[in-house]
């Protein structure tokens, strides 16, 4: 029987099904679907006898600051800060990876076009290395809270004992799944094997996916607590202290921020490899890889603001105090640097598509067109990043009249920042629009009529998103201008779904007027590679702190007081340093896995050092 027989195929699809069933019931678990914690909940309600002898929890220690153990000369907040920060930064990255690098080679396999299968295995073989400083960050971590936290540590093992013994259990799973996914990848080739490989792609990405929302339990309890009472006395149901108030939304956005950080971590691996690359061929190559990398970071950040406003809706539906702290109380001015790190984001990913049409000779066509996209999107950049009320000494009180700007103050608050958000994802959608069709020449007999639906479902978007922004945000009240979000963000994604799928069936069959020559961009692009790679940590980096900062001098929100000696909310500067530091200390722990992932596929003759075995 030959591999590609019927019977052989058939064998595929069987081991292909098993693995998709336990892998969507391990997600299926993980997220809770409506129904699905009601049975985990009541499925095993306690008899008479079995409440009898239920365990006794203790509520939440009341600390001091003589219980927290120290070691002179070292900073027990920052220790821990930076290795927990270290740790979720090497841990994005490498459950970012096999997302993609599934995807990659399923599309490999759809198209029989080894390049990608190549690609995909590059990228993997980068994560390989980074997966053990996650591991080793990780038990550092550990270690660090058992040290410098212990009653902390014991009380929320008290509250998730089960999930941290599975949460260990799926760790070697992954472990396992991985080192079976990357070293048997020349081994699994071939028809059926082929099926059995991307079968394992599949079973890391859903135990990786269900460790993160185990992790991501711990992290959102310690912001919403539940299945305890005020006292913090824990209620024995393990199920609603992981299914928290804010769990779900922190699974959805770290999930899409993620993919984002994955791609862009990658990409500045390729223009790495570009910029030390000698011959043609592999600049050409990792000028390819690059620009997939940036097109997986691109289409997950374009969604990734707006899974920001969800998460920060719940954190206000949750606690409005911790909603006002969080936008308008003592992390204000850090959401200024954030926009900021946003705007470098969306101006590097353009930048880079700007470059790249320099491959296509048809590009001068829309050359033209950039100057116009640049100064929309860094107008847009402008308003976004613009501050309500500034930090001002008295002499400038006085000088300008008041805290707010007379013409730049309303453009502060959110519904014009709203409004600049959406339109810097549509112009950057254009930019990738520009890009793909540069290249190419419309067959189709509606070109025209095409373009033209394009043209007219952009103008009135746009018009409707500076409606929706300008009317709603500053002629209403305050209930519709919350309220106007909503429509600005849907009429973004129509036009981006809609506009996207017009584009694909226009070009379908398109004649190129050249074939693309990869390879020819300036070393500029690959700085700009580098740069959404560093914009993306840090901005990871500062919202991180931002997340845990508003819970102030709790360990558990309302529950479990913080008595450390460091107990207080550090200034703007005392944070960016920290945040700073790590990033540093990250892009170079980053640029030695590129560098050992070079390493290892180097070879140097030494045939004049062996000796011949004498027969």
């Amino acid at each position: 029987m030959t591999i590609n027989s019927p019977r052989s195929n058939n064998r595929a699809r069987r081991v292909w099904l098993a693995f998709l069933c336990l892998s969507l019931l391990l997600i299926l678990f993980a997220i809770g679907l409506p129904g699905v914690d009601g049975g985990l909940a009541h499925a095993a309600e306690a008899s008479t006898s079995d409440v009898a002898d239920a365990p006794t929890y203790l509520p939440a220690p009341k600390l001091t600051a003589a219980d927290y153990p120290t070691i002179k000369g070292v900073n027990s907040r920052i220790a821990v800060w930076l290795a927990a920060q270290l740790h979720l930064w090497f841990a994005a990255f490498v459950l970012a990876v096999p997302i993609f690098v599934f995807i990659i080679e399923a599309i490999g396999m759809a198209t029989r076009d080894k390049r990608y299968d190549n690609m995909a295995y590059e990228f993997i073989k980068v994560s390989i290395t980074a997966y053990s400083f996650t591991a080793i960050l990780g038990g550092l971590l550990t270690f660090l809270l058992v040290l410098f936290y212990p009653h902390l540590f014991q009380y929320m093992s008290t509250i998730f004992k089960e999930s941290m013994f599975y949460y260990a259990l799926l760790f070697f799973l992954e472990s396992a799944t991985l080192y079976l996914y990357y070293y048997g990848w020349h081994w699994l080739q071939g028809e059926f094997r082929k099926w059995v490989h991307l079968s394992l792609g599949l079973l890391l990405n859903a135990v990786g996916t269900l460790l993160m929302f185990l992790a991501n339990a711990w992290v959102t309890f310690m912001m919403s607590p539940a299945g305890v009472d005020p006292a913090g006395v824990f209620s024995g149901d393990a199920w609603a202290a992981i299914h928290n108030f804010l769990w779900n939304p922190i699974n959805l956005h770290r999930v899409i921020a993620n993919i984002a950080y994955g791609g862009s971590i990658v990409g500045a691996y390729a223009a790495f490899k570009f910029l030390s690359a000698r011959k043609p061929e592999q600049r050409a190559h990792y000028d390819w890889m690059g620009y997939n990398a940036n097109f997986i970071a691109i289409s997950a950040l374009l969604p990734l603001p707006f899974a920001g406003y969800y998460l920060t809706a719940e954190i206000y539906a949750y606690s409005q105090q911790m909603g006002i702290t969080l936008m308008g109380g003592v992390f204000a001015w850090l959401f200024i640097i954030q926009a900021v790190l946003i705007g470098t984001l969306f101006l590097s990913a353009n930048y880079y598509l700007w470059c790249g049409m320099g491959r296509s000779d048809g590009a001068v066509r829309y050359h033209k067109y950039i100057k116009y996209l640049a100064i929309v999107i860094v107008g847009a950049f402008l308003v976004w990043f613009t501050p309500h009320t500034l930090v001002l000494t008295n002499e400038e009180l006085k000088a300008l009249g008041g805290p707010y700007h007379k013409y730049l103050g309303p453009l502060g608050i959110m519904p014009a920042k709203n409004t600049a958000v959406n339109i810097m994802i549509l112009f950057t959608t254009l930019s990738f629009i520009f890009y793909r069709r540069a290249n190419k020449v419309a067959t189709v007999s509606w070109a025209s009529a095409g373009n033209a639906i394009q043209i007219a479902l952009f103008t009135a978007g746009i018009l409707n998103i500076f409606f929706l922004g300008i009317y709603h945000g500053y002629f209403t009240n305050t209930v519709y201008k919350v309220a106007a979000s909503i429509p600005q963000v849907l009429t973004t994604l129509t036009i981006i779904v809609s506009s996207t799928i017009i584009d694909s069936l226009m070009y379908r069959g398109a004649k190129e007027v050249a074939p693309l020559h990869w390879g020819r961009v300036s070393d500029r692009s690959q700085y700009a590679l580098f740069l959404l790679a560093v914009a993306f940590t840090w901005l990871m980096g500062l919202m991180g702190y931002i997340r845990s900062g508003i819970r102030q001098h709790w360990h558990v929100t309302n529950v479990f007081r913080d008595a450390s000696p460091d107990a207080f909310t550090p200034g703007l500067g005392y944070a960016a340093n920290v945040v700073s530091v790590g990033t540093i200390l990250f892009m170079a722990m980053v640029i030695f896995v590129f560098w050992i992932a070079d390493v290892s596929g180097r070879k140097t003759p030494t045939d004049a050092y062996w000796k011949t075995p004498s027969a």
